[in-house]
């Protein structure tokens, strides 16, 4: 494979994250190496090229490949029959009518589950479209097969959590810090705005909204005490959603029981199990969250959520 390319200055400055996405897609630059990440980048690769192998698989072993729709379908099947047997997971109680829309946040202790969630999405939930937010350094690893990953139903689009920032060590008040922190807002932005279109076609919006692999629902005892704030994924995501007041998805709290013994990766052939809890319908969170207006954060919503999603899980994995 090539070598990746890295952004001028110029193009650094000048570009809209949207530009710097399609050149990560389509004409294999990092921004991560732009930014001197160069180590959260290469720390994907192999996983990038297992996920690779995966997608070849379920797409150019399918036809008819002058027909993208019936492709495209053919490709989701065999991705159901494959996932089923290399990522097996085991899920019951899911909707299967998505028709308003559906945002899933579940929590995130490995690699592992994304193919569970895609088996049991694709197994469950009809065609629709989902989307995930990846982070930045697991993007990049699979940006140069999105459309690949787009025909099997999945959207991906680039995040740069809390954590990999922290981890890029870029020194605040740098050009670098500057443009990097630009498009991390901008990032979000994107993801915003394919949110609000992947929920007004009945797609599904797939979320961890610890924002990083993390063992435990909680991240400290102090979030579960109340004592920190949890981090406001999920309340930022309903609060640009329900600015639409024909807005009418639930959210649904999942919690992932991953295997024993399992390692922070992919976890190839060892069954997890996928808990849907107790969801949070669109009338529940207008009436307990928004009142008579839309407020400017919603106090307790993360909370909440992430209670959901623990009551489904052994108490050791809470905190």
């Amino acid at each position: 494979m090539a070598k990746k390319k890295t952004f001028s200055k110029k193009e650094l400055e000048t570009l809209s994250a949207e530009e710097i996405n399609h050149k990560i897609i389509y004409e294999n630059y990092s921004l991560l190496r732009t930014l001197g990440a160069e180590d959260l980048r290469k720390e994907m690769v192999p996983v990038g090229k297992v996920c690779k192998m995966a997608v070849d698989y379920f797409v150019k072993t399918t036809g008819p490949k002058n027909n993208y729709e019936k492709h495209s379908k053919n490709a989701r099947k065999k991705m159901v029959k494959g996932l089923s047997k290399i990522a097996p997971g085991e899920y019951k109680g899911f909707p299967k009518d998505t028709k308003n829309g559906l945002v899933v946040g579940f929590n995130h202790p490995s690699l592992g589950e994304i193919g569970r969630i895609m088996l049991m999405k694709a197994d469950v939930m009809g065609d629709s479209l989902m989307l995930f937010p990846v982070n930045l350094p697991w993007y990049e690893a699979l940006a140069p097969f999105y459309e690949e990953i787009k025909m099997l139903g999945i959207i991906i689009t680039p995040t740069i959590t809390p954590s990999t920032w922290e981890k890029m060590k870029l020194k605040k008040g740098t050009f670098l810090y500057k443009q990097g922190n630009r498009i991390k807002h901008e990032f979000r932005d994107i993801y915003t705005e394919l949110s609000h279109e992947i929920i007004k076609n009945g797609g599904v919006i797939f979320v961890a909204p610890s924002a990083t692999r993390q063992a435990k629902v909680f991240k400290t005892p102090e979030v579960y005490e109340g004592k920190e704030p949890v981090i406001p994924t999920m309340s930022l995501l309903a609060l640009r959603l329900y600015e639409d007041p024909e807005m009418n998805c639930d959210f649904l709290p999942m919690a992932v029981l991953p295997p024993e013994g399992y390692k922070r990766g992919l976890n190839i052939r060892k069954k997890y199990r996928l808990i849907p809890g107790k969801p949070m319908t669109a009338k529940y969170i207008r009436e307990k969250y928004f009142g008579d207006k839309t407020p400017e954060k919603l106090e307790g919503f993360d909370y909440e959520f992430h209670r959901r999603i623990a009551d489904e899980l052994p108490k050791e994995m809470w905190v």
